[in-house]
């Protein structure tokens, strides 16, 4: 298999379209499928719940109002994460061990290959909930260690924002009017090291909070400022073309990350600026750059969380509207995963504020999540038991219906 997918694979036929709004006309649905066969489908997308279930522990770690047991939940949460990623790094590993060729085309995918990002965005998370749940019971040793792995996962995003691009730059001719949010998670991962860095510098001393400052600020603008031209893209295709089919619009939430984890970077360093740069930093002594730059961050931080919340309640009327035509698919977890940036920045807002008012939103804001996780986690599972996922023609891998990727599954 070469490097380019065939014209067939690139976009969605009509009648693919048909078969993913109505899963049980698809063909063979009805016919007995192996578990061999089925996990072969499963994709990258399946992260998208390791995101979600890493994010509600964040989540659970940082209420303004903590009641008894909250953190006990957060430590579940945690560890029910750790398993899921290891279950599904296990899984994927066998559908690439089975076909060797799949681990290729999942990159190349038209569709697949964005999903990539969700596995290195799941990795950040399991750091960032080390730091909540991990440091306070556990002696130095781990704050230096998450401070090396801070700048090695750096590493690694950085690669993969650069080599994954190259890839859908150089191979893909991916049409406006198909743009989704979904683009952008190939560089998500730098949208979440800024929140990371914030969370890291409690517990590290001031010579490597601050590079750890610096780097936040870094990485969080390489991720904004690409999150933005994919903007442009998606509300072009808005503007110019209907919405997506109603099963994937779920998926219109991963808009509301990019702003929503902005927000939480800008707000979180600026509370912790003058605590981290020194009084001379830049050779400045005439005034404390420490408050200037708290002055600053908490007002563009403000500035922010409001356009995250636009694309937050744009996509719940696109989904309420499109409601009794959807039916479960891996995007329906974007109900959590960019929420849940959502909230986490309007908590730290609350608490720079002082506003019990805002803090009390961001605690019903957070029930509701985990509500709609356990519902998410529900829908899921049912939906394997119906097979509308790890199915074929149902997952983000979705073949040709007429069956053009058969001959080379042949040779692997």
């Amino acid at each position: 298999m070469g490097n380019k997918v065939s014209p067939s694979s690139r976009n969605d036929t009509r009648q693919q379209q048909h078969y993913r709004n109505d899963p049980a006309k698809s063909p063979g649905h009805d016919k007995h499928v192996s578990i061999r066969e089925r996990l072969s489908h499963f994709t990258w997308s399946w992260f998208e719940c390791t995101m979600s279930t890493g994010a509600i522990a964040t989540l659970l770690s940082q209420q303004p109002f903590e009641f008894r047991g909250v953190l006990t939940i957060g430590k579940i949460f945690f560890i029910l994460n750790l398993i899921l990623f290891v279950l599904f790094s296990c899984l994927i590993t066998f559908r690439f061990a089975m076909r060797p060729s799949a681990l290729t085309r999942s990159l190349h995918h038209p569709h697949e290959s964005f999903f990539f990002g969700t596995f290195w965005v799941s990795i950040a998370l399991i750091l960032y909930n080390t730091q909540q749940y991990g440091v306070p019971s556990c002696g130095p040793w781990l704050v230096k260690a998450l401070e090396v792995c801070f700048w090695l996962f750096a590493g690694c995003a950085m690669l993969v924002a650069i080599f994954q691009y190259h890839v859908i730059f150089d191979v893909e001719r991916l049409p406006v009017e198909h743009a989704m949010p979904a683009w952008i998670l190939p560089v998500y991962s730098f949208l979440i090291l800024g929140p990371l860095g914030s969370t890291l510098e409690y517990s590290q001393p001031q010579a490597s909070a601050l590079p750890i400052f610096i780097g936040s600020i870094l990485f969080q603008g390489l991720g904004w400022m690409f999150a933005f031209f994919i903007y442009t893209i998606y509300l072009t295709r808005l503007i110019s073309n209907e919405l997506p089919e109603p099963p994937k619009r779920p998926g219109m939430y991963v808009a509301v990350g990019p702003a929503a984890y902005t927000s939480n970077t800008l707000v979180a360093l600026a509370y912790q600026a003058p605590k981290v740069i020194p009084d001379d930093f830049l050779g400045i002594t005439t005034f404390a750059v420490g408050d200037v730059w708290k002055a600053i961050g908490v007002p563009a931080g403000i500035f922010f969380w409001l356009l995250a919340f636009w694309f937050f309640a744009l996509t719940t009327v696109s989904v309420l509207f499109g409601a009794r035509q959807m039916h479960f698919t891996m995007q329906w977890w974007g109900f959590i995963f960019p929420n849940v940036g959502l909230t986490i920045a309007a908590i730290y807002i609350g608490n720079v504020l002082e506003s019990n008012g805002i803090k009390a939103v961001t605690s019903a804001m957070s029930v509701l999540l985990v509500a709609i996780w356990l519902f998410t986690t529900g829908m899921n599972v049912r939906a394997v038991w119906k097979r509308q996922v790890l199915w074929p023609g149902m997952d983000e891998d979705m073949e040709d219906i007429e069956g053009h990727s058969q001959d080379e599954d042949k040779g692997d």
